[in-house]
């Protein structure tokens, strides 16, 4: 079937269920941002392939709401679909929950019922109960149905079935053992006053329980993660997950840990029988897992001798907060990156000067497989950790956007590339965004822009900033030179990043939201602003930054403890780019500072003439 078919098809399903509305998230039961195939219903229904997007289907319209990163990407892969694209990152554009009630409203003044379907598998709790009370305070229904499963069956992929592996406590820096004592402790802290002792934390987000455990596994394509639910309790630890991912090496390492096993499927018996606190993170459990908490979908009707609780997962907040084992595995990880984009940088340049473009084609596909092989070369590489985005031109002004084989741009020794990608090292998770000039002449509009992006990304990684400060705090000295040029971007500036985990993790970031997580010793985010010129070209600079005390100076008038970052990224810029007008000394001084120390971190890992190409690109600049 092609889109206007699953969309026929998923309609009659709705006329036999009595729905007006039915939605669709870009979502899997694990709140994952990175999903197993299996789970792509967004995708498949729709046709877009973006990381983020909520289709809505009634009876005659179908929507898709998705943000600023992807409108040149659904634009291009919603025509002739029929759906219509709701840009949900414009000021004007209406939520889901607020077309849905307008939908609503309508309707009802034609008399007719308006009842929306959701497969609850698919919605956290917070974003199942949000939608269910917007619609019920207009007297509507959120039902829970899966509609999607009875329609795509031929093609499905199967849940997947690769092994886990354990992760050691080399690597990690911690045992299970001490992990979930301390993640005991907290939750028997949250339970002290209660009559019942008895308490059971649920698991689903699959980075947490990798973190947990200290497992691993290949379920989820840049995601070193295993499809599994857990539930920690007083006594016991248990894993959901299916029977054929464990091995007997495996299996010796989960007794030797006194982790339970059951099936993947079996987690909602076990829940429906937990009795006491259950506490659970409504952001990441799902609804279903939530409604068999106590047997009964309503709250009021729940077993008096079960309480649930709603909070944000320790896990996360421990998973962010690197210890000191995984940020020294990073910098390992980041020194093998640096090689490898060396080498690959190294390649482009001598390539494009010397190759025939009258007689082949060099693609952007081609860039990304050449990159993909001089990293699989470094010391502990696993897999990329995100599909490598390789923009060349207007195509780098889409910001996720994603080269295929079969669709992709010739690369010519002129104009812009972006170049955004990273790697998964047994030692650490890597993210990289660096552009570059390819040759010919520069515009001076491209030198302004790379020059504007490159002192917020400098700004950001320099600054000092009291203990308690917040990321959404610290956004605006990134954007601080394009906007003075009513220059700006729609994406974050930076986002957390996992340890061999993902790519993205939470609960901190840098970006405009107000997002109440203070920035602490050990999280690691990202550094990224932007300008995105559509049909001209994309500049991204990303670096990697982790968050250290900061040296106290005499001129602190607190009692505060100061903080600042670390850059963990090694790889140099592309100097030529610069306008050097816009810089400042200071601004100088810490690039040529940086430049010697990615040459004395990365040479030693090359051979001589990678060595003397580096130098030359780490060669001091002035004023």
């Amino acid at each position: 079937m092609n889109t206007i078919g699953k969309l026929a098809g998923l309609r009659a399903l709705m006329r036999e269920n009595g729905l007006s509305a039915y939605v669709v998230p870009g979502n899997d039961p694990h709140a994952s941002e990175y999903m197993a195939s299996h789970w792509c219903e967004m995708q498949w229904l729709s046709g877009f392939n973006g990381e983020s997007g909520t289709v809505v289907v009634t009876m005659d319209r179908a929507l898709l709401w998705t943000d600023s990163r992807y409108y040149l990407q659904a634009g291009i892969e919603l025509q002739d679909s029929t759906i219509e694209l709701m840009r949900e990152s414009d000021i004007d554009c209406p939520s889901v929950a607020q077309w849905l009630t307008k939908e609503g409203e309508r309707l009802k003044v034609k008399g007719e019922r308006f009842v929306v379907g959701v497969n609850p598998e698919m919605f956290s709790v917070n974003d199942f109960q949000e939608l269910k009370e917007k619609l019920e305070s207009f007297n509507f229904q959120l039902s829970s149905f899966n509609l999607i499963q009875p329609l795509w069956t031929e093609d499905r992929p199967a849940i997947p079935g690769d092994k886990l592996y354990p992760y050691p406590a080399d690597y990690a820096g911690e045992t299970v053992e001490s992990k979930i004592a301390r993640m005991r402790e907290c939750l028997e802290a949250k339970v002290k006053s209660q009559k019942s002792k008895e308490y059971a934390l649920i698991i689903s987000a699959l980075d947490e329980i990798a973190w947990l455990l200290n497992i691993r596994g290949n379920d989820v394509e840049y995601n070193p993660v295993v499809i599994s639910y857990a539930v920690l309790e007083a006594d016991k630890c248990t894993l959901f997950v299916n029977p054929e991912k464990i091995d007997t090496p495996a299996q010796n390492y989960l007794d030797f840990n006194h982790i339970d096993v059951q099936p993947y499927e079996a987690v909602f018996d076990y829940i429906h029988g937990l009795r006491g606190t259950v506490f659970y993170d409504g952001a990441r459990v799902n609804e279903a897992l939530y409604e068999a908490i106590g047997a009964s979908k309503v709250e009021s009707q729940k077993s008096k001798d079960v309480r649930a609780v709603n909070i944000q997962s320790p896990i996360l907040v421990d998973k962010a907060k690197k210890n000191a084992v995984e940020i020294e595995g990073e910098r390992r990880a980041m020194r093998q990156d640096g090689a490898a984009l060396t080498r690959f940088f190294k390649w482009l340049e001598e390539t494009l000067s010397t190759f025939n473009f009258q007689l082949s084609t060099l693609t952007e596909w081609d860039l990304m497989e050449k990159l993909h092989a001089f990293r699989a070369m470094g010391e502990g590489f696993v897999e990329e950790s995100f599909g490598t985005i390789a923009g060349y031109q207007g195509n780098g002004a889409i910001v996720h956007y994603a080269a295929t084989k079969e669709k992709c741009a010739e690369v010519k020794p002129e104009g812009m590339l972006l170049l955004d990608s990273g790697g998964q090292y047994l030692d650490g998770t890597t993210d990289i965004t660096r552009t570059i000039w390819l040759g010919g002449r520069i515009p001076q509009q491209a030198k302004e822009d790379y020059t504007y992006v490159l002192k917020g990304h400098i700004a950001l990684q320099t600054a000092r900033f009291p203990r308690g400060t917040r990321g959404n705090q610290l956004d605006a000295l990134a954007k601080q030179y394009m906007w003075q040029a009513g220059i700006t971007f729609g994406h974050g500036t930076g986002h957390g990043v996992g340890h061999f985990l993902g790519c993205h993790e939470g609960p901190q970031n840098v970006r405009t939201d107000n997002n109440p997580t203070a920035l602490e010793a050990g999280h690691i985010i990202s550094d990224e602003p932007g300008i995105y010129r559509t049909g001209k070209w994309g500049i991204r600079t990303e670096n990697l930054i982790t968050v250290i005390p900061a040296k106290q100076t005499k001129a602190t008038t607190t009692e505060d403890e100061w903080l600042t970052f670390e850059t963990l990224t090694l790889c140099f810029y592309d100097t030529s780019l610069i306008e050097m007008s816009l810089m400042t000394e200071d601004e100088i001084d810490w690039l040529n500072a940086y430049h010697v120390r990615v040459y004395k971190e990365i040479a030693p890992l090359l051979n001589a003439d990678e060595a003397k190409y580096l130098a030359r690109k780490c060669a001091a600049i002035e004023l």
